[in-house]
This record gives C-alpha cells, structure tokens and sequence, in this order.
C-alpha cells in the first residue's frame, strides 16, 4: 500500500487530501511546514510526496531542493496557485515529477497520482556502468569522465542512465517524455533534444558528430556504449 506524505500549510486541505487518499487506499502521513514535510520525508521514507509550494519560512522548492541534494529520489508533485510557465520550469529544474495548479481537480490530482507511482522506479540492473573513460555509479548518482566528476542535472542523470538500460534500442522522444519525464503536454520533445544536447557536450569526443548517442531520424535515439 503506497505511502504518501502530504505537505501544505493550509490544514484544511491536508485533512481533505488525506480523507479522498485513504478512502483510495492509500496511507498517508502529513505536514503542515516545511520543516516538518522534509524531516518526515526523510524518516518514512514515502512512495510519493505532494508538497505545496508557497509555504514561510520553507518553500515546497526548498524542500525539493533538499531532498534532491541528500540523494532522495521520491517522487514529488508540487501543489500551489502559481501557473506561469517560469514557475513550472524552476519546480522541474529542481527535480519535481509533476506540477498541480490550485485550484485542482481531485480527479485530476488522483490520476497524476497514480500515474507517477506508476512509473518504474530506479532500476537497479546496473552499480556502476562504464563507456570509454566514463563511469557513471547508480546509487550515488555519479557521472565521471576521465577520473573528474561530471555535474549533471537530475534529468540529465535521469536520462543518461535510462539510455543505458536501453542501450542498443531506439527510444522515441515520446517515450523519453512519458518514461523519464511522465508528461504528456510538458514539457515537449524539444526539451529531450535539448538534454540530449547537453549529454553530448559533457561525454562525447566530438559532440557534432556523436558516437555515444545517435541520433535515429525520424524516430529518436540510441545509445551505442558496450560496457
């Protein structure tokens, strides 16, 4: 039975989220700070975390930025009046699955739900993997090149390490999207070019003319690397 913590100061929507979660079948366990959203984060080890953005003192940004900072990969779908597309962007670039406006459907907020524990989770069918004179460690979620550490975004090493578990497939940028990223409408395929772009720059010898990642025309990508 999934485990969701739910984090948001306005106590009555904590109760109501609670209330339709569990009737779901869900446990859930909740905070009303973020202070006391991250603490408990990182005790009970949830399947998944809605956390609100616009809370004192601790914003639900900080504390994605916290979790992501200690390695803790829970999914997280950030709630809050926001809806500019500037906001959305921060709340993904700091390492959020989803991003919910207020005010939300609950039907919607129920389908994201079941959607991001849907997604697999780390696979685990690699420690450390290693192409040329790179070594990338899963647990850790390390990147080296040459001995020196390569800073990835969390995407980024998302991405790196979902194309070496398929290494030797073709993999669509629709499936990239719904598999590494999980949206349907954003972000869009051009966001998968530009990750590709980056991963290039960071780990291929000559980035114009890629030999790790190709790209397939008209179809997507293939990651090339034996082990």
């Amino acid at each position: 039975m999934p485990r969701i913590l739910i984090v948001d100061d306005e106590p009555e929507i904590v109760r109501g989220l609670e209330d339709n979660l569990r009737f779901e079948g869900y446990e859930t366990v909740s905070a009303t700070s973020g202070r006391d959203g991250l603490a408990l984060a990182l005790r009970e080890a949830p399947d998944l975390v809605l956390l609100d953005v616009a809370m004192p003192a601790l914003s639900g940004w900080d504390v994605c930025r916290e979790l992501r900072r200690k390695g803790i990969d829970v999914p997280v779908i950030m709630l809050t009046a926001r809806g500019a597309e500037a906001d959305r962007v921060l709340g993904l670039e700091l390492g959020a699955d989803d991003y919910v406006t207020k005010p939300f459907s609950l039907r919607e907020l129920l389908a994201r739900v079941r959607a991001v524990l849907r997604r697999p989770g780390p696979r685990q069918k690699f420690e450390e993997f290693a192409f040329g004179d790179v070594r990338v460690r899963l647990r850790s979620r390390q990147a080296f090149r040459a001995g020196r550490e390569v800073r990835l975004t969390r995407k980024e090493f998302d991405l790196l390490v979902y194309l070496i578990e398929h290494r030797g497939e073709v993999v669509t940028r629709e499936r990239l999207l719904d598999e590494v990223w999980g949206y349907e409408r954003f972000p869009t395929t051009r966001t998968v070019d530009t990750h590709v772009l980056r991963l290039r720059r960071k780990f291929e010898a000559d980035p114009d003319r890629p030999g790790l990642i190709q790209t397939v025309h008209g179809q997507g990508y293939r990651f090339v690397a034996a082990e």
